[in-house]
């Protein structure tokens, strides 16, 4: 049972990164359409059609291979110079180089211009001005980005964050150092600090060592502070009664809130806080997703290094890095795996909508990377049309029209190839050896 939930819960999650794929195309394809290139083709999924429709000039359909999605624009590659533009718009070609790349630029180039008919020369992408180039191809990532915000906005401020209170949940009665966590307390080890002085399950901290606590993180930065002191501390009970007490804080091994692979020595009291949920607002929302970005920029930086890492852990059997990359399959996987979970739906659901966000986010910054195929290749050229432009007025030089980025097909191609890999690596690591949900 257990095992089709957790198929079922992964479907759902498919079906809706399906669902941002499509919308990711909806946002080229509108400002396509905006802007008067004329569209062929709106396909979710690559390969051969599964299901397709004819509305106006476009086709919209369903491919076989569920891995991505793409909008079908006529003149993407322009042509190169010397090329004939006829009366009615259509282009005859010059014979093909035989260069080693030339040819492949050439046939290319060829096979773009072939979808230009009569009555279109208005119509071909790369005639559009810079600005309208670079608008219909950011709305693509900027859309799984605005899905993103809403999602982490439904979070944050709907369902809210799972934030520490000063409040004590559970008292540790003896001192054990974090690397020994979860055994039993032995005969010759002392009692915790909290245990010493009876604080109780449900006492609310007042204040610490002559300090107001509003916040556990505050709490927990002045204990960690205070180790080898008494402290005087006020906390209030579950009863409304407040006691004042003075703590003997010891020193523990634990880890360091800065650094979590970093043991050191601070101060331990032996509490454990309870965790509520909290409703914030959009400010806090600004904030994770400046956050989110920083991370996302990090992690595309050491993306190189994570594929290697992701390599040895579906053939060398190492650990699946948990923060490391994750395809399709997997995300699917985690999320089928947090349905399944016996956590309260409502956590269920915040897990579920987070992921989505997060995978949502993470697609949208990749796509900006400024290399084709992706979209952030065809925002340089057009960013680069606008400095070359704006370099030609500056000096009164002849406009130099637009940039051929048929010339980058060569780097395209390879970029290409190394992306089909990337996708196909952790497809099979997400399969052999997957990142599971640990809620």
């Amino acid at each position: 049972m257990e095992s089709l939930i957790v198929l079922g819960g992964a479907l759902l999650f498919f079906l809706l990164l399906m669902l941002s794929i499509a919308l990711h195309e909806l946002g080229h394809f509108s400002f396509a359409k905006l802007f008067g290139v004329r569209t062929t083709q709106f396909m979710v999924g690559f390969g051969p059609t599964l299901w397709s429709v004819r509305k106006g000039e476009t086709e919209y359909g369903i491919k076989w291979l569920p891995l991505g999605g793409y909008i079908r624009m006529i003149g993407m590659l322009p042509p190169r110079k010397g090329d004939v533009v006829g009366p009615d718009g259509t282009i005859r070609v010059r014979s093909m180089r035989t260069g080693p790349f030339q040819g492949l630029i050439d046939s290319a180039r060829g096979a773009a211009l072939e979808e230009v008919g009569p009555g279109d020369e208005n119509r071909v992408f790369y005639a559009k001005k810079w600005w309208q180039k670079l608008l219909i191809m950011f709305a693509g990532p900027a859309m799984n980005i605005l899905l993103a915000v809403v999602f982490f906005a439904i979070l944050i401020m709907g369902f809210g964050v799972e934030r520490p209170q000063p409040v004590i949940s559970s008292v540790s009665k003896c001192v054990i150092p974090a690397a020994e966590a979860g055994r039993e307390c032995r005969p010759d080890e002392p009692l915790t600090p909290a245990a010493q002085v009876g604080l109780r399950p449900g006492d609310r901290f007042i204040s610490y060592d002559g300090k107001e606590i509003s916040d556990y993180t505050e709490l927990q930065k002045l204990i960690r502070d205070s180790g080898g002191r008494t402290v005087q501390v006020v906390v209030e009970g579950a009863d409304g009664v407040r006691r004042t007490l003075q703590v003997p804080v010891t020193t523990n091994r634990l880890r360091s809130l800065d650094d979590p692979d970093k043991i050191e020595t601070v101060g331990f009291l032996g509490i454990s806080p309870l965790v509520e949920r909290e409703r914030l607002g959009p400010g806090a929302v600004a904030a994770h997703m400046g956050e989110m970005t920083e991370r996302t920029v990090v992690a595309l930086a050491l993306l190189p290094q994570r594929m290697v890492d992701v390599w040895h852990a579906a053939f060398g059997g190492q650990e699946r890095d948990p923060e490391g990359p994750i395809g399709v399959v997997g995300a699917s996987r985690i999320g089928g795996e947090i349905i399944a979970s016996e956590h309260p739906t409502t956590d269920k659901i915040a897990w579920f909508i987070s992921v989505l966000a997060a995978v949502n986010f993470g697609v949208g910054a990749f796509n900006l990377i400024p290399l084709l195929p992706l979209d952030g290749g065809h925002i340089a050229g057009a960013l680069w049309e606008a400095v070359k432009r704006g370099f030609a007025r500056l000096l009164r030089r002849p406009d130099p029209g637009y940039v051929d980025v048929a010339k980058a097909l060569p780097l395209t191609y390879m970029m290409a190839l190394v992306m089909l890999f990337m996708g196909a690596l952790l497809i099979y690591a997400d399969l052999v050896n997957p990142i599971h949900f640990s809620g």
